[in-house]
């Protein structure tokens, strides 16, 4: 599927969210964020978090579980390094300058893998989360909450209305379940574990993909 986003047009908005994105999307996001924390957690080890941001999460992991985290914005990613710093977070290994679609880690490193927010804001989502299940141990997991599109009704025209605004500001509104369906068909190799209704108004949910 041709990209309807651009690395660049995506790297220059959160470039712009970087000063208000924690004030912005703290509180919405938050239960997401939790969720995936606490799954994170669940599996331990070491655990690649895409898409880190301004290290919001990072603090709320476990002290024991080793944190990797990558994002395509540099000036998100200098908040998440002032915030390991300034709460001496031991466990974060490296906080890197990454794109999703092409990691910079050998296959098999990770025992999960944390997109919070992450797959409707990339120009290729199928590619990247191929990427993602390439670098997931056998076994592991990838863990994901994000918005799911409507199928049908007035949610899914007021999606298709917004969406020209929306690439603008980073991300694409109207993306459907199928679509993650589809994927996890073709690559092979993963499980459906859970999908499960986040906050708000369930336009949300939380996936758990297993890697064979």
């Amino acid at each position: 599927m041709a990209a309807d986003i651009s690395r660049a047009g995506v790297e220059k908005a959160y470039g712009r969210w970087a000063p208000v994105y924690d004030l912005v999307f703290g509180k919405v996001f938050d239960a997401g964020r939790q969720s995936t924390i606490a799954e994170a957690d669940r599996i331990g080890g070491r655990i690649l978090d895409v898409g880190v941001g301004t290290g919001l999460s990072l603090s709320d992991y476990s002290r024991t579980t080793k944190i990797c985290g990558v994002d395509i914005s540099e000036p998100m990613l200098r908040k998440a390094q002032q915030r390991v710093r300034s709460l001496r977070l031991s466990n974060v290994e490296v906080l890197s300058v990454m794109d999703a679609k092409n990691l910079a880690f050998p296959d098999n490193s990770f025992d999960a893998v944390v997109a919070q927010y992450v797959i409707t804001a990339v120009p290729d989502p199928e590619g990247t989360l191929d990427e993602f299940v390439r670098v997931l141990k056998p076994g592991g997991e990838l863990i994901l909450v994000n918005h799911i599109g409507a199928e049908k009704g007035l949610r899914k025209l007021s999606e298709l209305a917004f969406a020209p605004l929306a690439r603008r500001l980073g991300w694409r509104p109207e993306f459907p379940w199928a679509r993650l369906v589809n994927w996890a068909a073709k690559h092979g190799g993963i499980t459906l574990a859970e999908r499960r209704p986040m906050p708000p108004l369930g336009h949300f949910s939380l996936i758990r993909y297993r890697k064979s």
